[in-house]
């Protein structure tokens, strides 16, 4: 593992939201910070200015394959102490029968599909003892959906968190650390405005799990408080 002062992180979805307080909280720390957005300037390029190299920014369509291996390649030669994939959207409180397949298609290749091809795509970069994690959320636990709503939403985590578990059980052997992080309810896009939490405030208590887990063996499902969610 690297130093506390050369600790580097790739963060995947860092545009706005949780993605973009997270690579500003790793910089804070004394990470040396990647992050990767759709498009190019908005908030996360100021930012990277702002901290004079130490956050550098790359640009990705997660969804895209190409994309995926264009990056692995630019960063070849990196190693990394943190992979992160940060990545979901909602399209709606529907019940499933209400649901297009178009929609269905969408949410899941979004939500479930292209976080464990970017975790395939880049952890070769990944050093032994780091940590790989994806950003999930207390809904994609089944023995907790005991309240009606967001059907689609909840199950693509809970899909996120099976094949985060069949990714962990054929990677049992590389030293890696295995992290799904439900962060609370937010004030995000996705979350809404009237969420209890704002990232300012959830984020650090996810960093501080991250670092606190890190060298930890196994796949661990936990709020950002370090507590184990039921899968």
């Amino acid at each position: 593992m690297s130093t506390t002062s050369n600790r580097q992180a790739l963060i995947i979805g860092a545009s706005r939201g949780l993605g973009l307080v997270l690579a500003n909280e790793l910089a804070r720390r004394g990470w040396r910070v990647i992050a990767t957005t759709r498009r190019s300037g908005g908030e996360l390029q100021a930012n990277a200015h702002a901290w004079n190299g130490q956050l550098k920014v790359e640009s990705l369509e997660m969804t895209s394959s190409e994309q995926l291996a264009a990056l692995r390649e630019r960063l070849a030669g990196c190693r990394l102490d943190l992979l992160f994939v940060n990545a979901a959207i909602d399209r709606g409180d529907l019940p499933i029968d209400e649901v297009s397949t178009d929609m269905f298609t969408e949410v899941m290749i979004t939500n479930a599909l292209s976080p464990l091809r970017a975790l395939e795509a880049l952890r070769g970069l990944v050093a032994p003892g780091g940590t790989v994690a994806v950003m999930s959320s207390e809904q994609g636990s089944i023995s907790r959906n005991s309240e009606p709503g967001f059907e689609l939403y909840k199950a693509s985590k809970a899909a996120l968190n099976q094949l985060m578990r069949s990714y962990a059980t054929r990677h049992a052997d590389d030293g890696q650390t295995k992290l799904l992080i439900d962060p609370g309810h937010n004030q995000t896009q996705l979350g809404g405005p009237d969420a209890p939490l704002s990232p300012q405030e959830s984020i650090p208590a996810v960093v501080d799990v991250l670092e606190a887990q890190a060298g930890a063996p196994g796949l661990q499902f936990m709020d950002r408080h370090g507590e184990i969610i039921p899968w």
